[in-house]
C-alpha cells in the first residue's frame, strides 16, 4: 500500500531551524513530484515548496524563499524540507504530497494532480 509519512515537526523558537522528512513506502519516490503544503489554524492550506521528478527542479512560495530548502534522497526514498530562520507565521501542520505529473509543482490547481498525501506533522514556532 502506497503511503507517505511526515516527521520532524516540533516546537522551536523564532529564528530556529527544523528539518521535516517525507518518507515513502509502497512506491518509488523518485518517479513522483513531491510537494510540501501547510495549513495553519483557521487558514486555508497553502503550497510551500515542490520538487519535480525530472531534474529535481525546485519551487518555493515567496513567503519561504531563501529560508526553506527542499531536497530528495532517492536511496532513502525520502524528501526533506529544511526550514531555517523560522517565524511564528510558519506555525502550521505540514503535509507532503505526491503526484506522477511534474505539472503538480507549477500549477495553483495542484489538487487536480494530487495522488497521495500524508497525515501531516505539526510545526510550532514560538515568538
Amino acid at each position: 500500500q502506497a503511503q507517505l509519512v511526515e516527521s520532524g515537526g516540533d516546537l522551536v523558537q523564532s529564528g530556529g531551524s527544523l528539518r521535516l522528512s517525507c518518507a515513502a513506502s509502497g512506491f518509488t519516490l523518485d518517479l513522483y513530484a513531491i510537494g510540501w503544503f501547510r495549513q495553519a489554524p483557521g487558514k486555508e492550506r497553502e503550497g510551500v515548496s515542490c520538487i519535480s521528478s525530472r531534474h529535481s527542479s525546485t519551487y518555493y512560495a515567496d513567503s519561504v524563499k531563501g529560508r526553506f530548502t527542499i531536497s530528495r534522497d532517492n536511496a532513502k526514498n525520502t524528501v526533506y524540507l529544511q526550514m531555517n530562520s523560522l517565524k511564528p507565521e510558519d506555525t502550521a501542520v505540514y503535509y507532503c504530497a505526491a503526484s506522477s505529473s511534474d505539472y503538480f509543482c507549477k500549477t495553483d490547481s495542484y489538487l487536480s494532480y494530487l495522488e497521495l498525501m500524508g497525515q501531516g506533522t505539526l510545526v510550532t514556532v514560538s515568538s
